[in-house]
């Protein structure tokens, strides 16, 4: 199976290399390509807009120029659509039509009285396309985020144009996210935490995993992953891109779980790379 690694240090290098390539590249160079000032979004000056899924009303921002490419950005556990990095947000929504969202029962979105599941998620993000008025987009998932776009290119594979899978794991009851695993059992057993938060936590912990499905994936896929990420090893990023046939696998040195938040301009460059680049055969 094909999988490409690309070091963070020489991102548009090692792009042109893999697009005359196809395979992994070590770059002989650590010159850096010249960074222009990010743009500039407010996240909270953003009007909310709200659209009915699957029995509940999922609140949205939406970012960017009407007819460009959509891009779908699922938020990570506990986390609402405030938490996505303004400057990461901007780079992705200077070449496409962003959307960011709240899981239900999270933010702005509303819940009904019973718990749910990772897949009833996916299912989710799939009606809020359809809401939306797309029959597909672009996806990014971070986290649980990446879980759920995992449930969804196995579920739903029609409705995904591209994925970009950020600090993913496969399952979190497997040796490797011990501590992201405690953390879940921590947060569903805490009476004091929110009532969505502790229904992510148990729909996180019930999840069956997605390794089974991940060699049926066909659509383009892109791992990232961070060294120093304690709570999705990047050793799990490598499993799981060597089960996708094709997938890109892209490592940033010394950064920690949910890496956009730390190297918003890096992941912003590398996603818009992938994003952009045209993978068919000459």
């Amino acid at each position: 199976m094909k999988k490409t690694t690309i070091t963070a240090v020489t991102l548009v290098l090692a792009l042109c290399l893999l697009f005359s390539c196809g395979c992994t590249t070590t770059p002989a160079t650590s010159q850096q390509p010249a960074v222009t000032t990010p743009p500039t979004i407010s996240l909270e000056d953003t009007p909310i807009r709200y659209a009915d899924v699957n029995g509940v009303t999922l609140g949205y921002r939406e970012f960017g120029t009407e007819n460009t490419e959509p891009l779908l950005m699922l938020v990570g556990f506990g986390a609402t659509m405030e938490w996505w990095n303004s400057t990461f947000v901007g780079i992705l929504a200077e070449t496409y039509h962003v959307y960011i969202y709240d899981h239900r029962g999270m933010g702005t979105s509303t819940d009904v009285d019973a718990p749910y599941t990772i897949a009833q998620l996916a299912d989710d993000a799939a009606g809020l396309m359809t809401a939306l008025g797309y029959d597909s987009m672009n996806i990014y998932g971070v986290s649980m985020g990446s879980t759920v776009s995992q449930q969804l290119l196995i579920d739903h594979p029609e409705k995904v144009r591209k994925a970009v899978l950020s600090s993913a794991t496969y399952n979190a009851s497997i040796p490797e996210t011990e501590i992201l695993h405690g953390i879940l059992e921590a947060c569903a057993a805490d009476p004091d935490q929110p009532a969505g938060v502790r229904k992510e936590a148990v729909a996180n912990l019930e999840w069956e995993g997605s390794y089974a499905g991940l060699s049926g994936i066909t659509n383009d896929v892109m791992l990232i992953t961070g060294t120093e990420d304690a709570l999705t090893p990047p050793a799990v990023a490598v499993e799981i891109a060597g089960r996708i046939n094709g997938s890109w696998l892209v490592r940033f040195k010394d950064i920690p779980h949910a890496g956009s938040s730390y190297a918003p301009v890096e992941y912003g460059t590398i996603t818009t790379a992938f994003l952009e680049m045209d993978e068919s055969p000459a």
